[in-house]
């Protein structure tokens, strides 16, 4: 009988919470899984965001590094680690090292969905608000999904559908080649009180206090 080789060992404990299912979200959105077949890559210019993915994640003893873009020259925060046990998970529940274009469904219990969804929203989607002209104290607001991806797009537009009813509008971007998810106010407060129901949940302060201040308006909180 062969000797047995050393089990590996994960940097991430492969276990759904709701800060684990926002994290994915992270990651479905601005992470990258490397060819190597065992590095996940995230970046993000808010380091707040960075620190919001390891602790979802628990990673231990990780250095967030600084790096900048080839285009603009922006300073960006990111953090890499090599974690087969957790690559071979994130392609079992279709995250993909080729996902920008090709991410469609993702297998996200039902019970944490809206995590997931909140992570989308923290990585690559927005929420703006305005002041309509056309019509005396009109205040809009709207909440938008983000993805180069026409399946995941569709795939977010149905799971919300089925456990909102609603719909939202699918447009793509006049310049560049990603597809926007987006739902108006009636539709987002349905939406916005089911990502951020969990009070101690994590999320993105800067974009959470964009979203309380526009639905203050309205005389709404979530």
């Amino acid at each position: 009988m062969g000797k047995r080789g050393v089990k590996p060992k994960g940097k991430v404990k492969i276990q759904w919470s709701h800060d684990f299912a926002y994290a994915v979200g992270l990651l479905a959105t601005d992470g990258c899984l490397s060819g190597t077949k065992r590095h996940v890559d995230f970046v993000s210019k808010d380091l707040e965001q960075i620190k919001n993915f390891v602790k979802a994640f628990k990673i231990k003893d990780i250095k967030i590094g600084k790096t900048f873009s080839g285009y603009d020259r922006n300073l960006s925060y990111r953090v890499q680690f090599g974690d087969v046990l957790f690559y071979n998970f994130l392609l079992s529940i279709g995250i993909t090292s080729a996902k920008s274009k090709t991410i469609g469904a993702v297998k996200i219990p039902d019970k944490y969905f809206f995590d997931f969804l909140r992570g989308c929203l923290d990585g690559d989607g927005t929420f703006y608000s305005y002041w309509d002209p056309r019509w005396k104290s009109s205040f809009m607001f709207y909440t938008e999904f983000v993805s180069a991806s026409q399946k995941h797009v569709l795939w977010l537009q149905k799971q919300i559908s089925h456990f909102l009813g609603v719909w939202g509008h699918m447009t793509k971007a006049r310049k560049g080649s990603v597809y926007q998810l987006k739902y108006a106010k009636k539709d987002s407060i349905k939406i916005l009180s089911r990502m951020y129901r969990k009070k101690d949940a994590l999320f993105l302060k800067r974009k959470k206090l964009k979203i309380d201040k526009a639905l203050g308006i309205i005389g709404k909180r979530l």
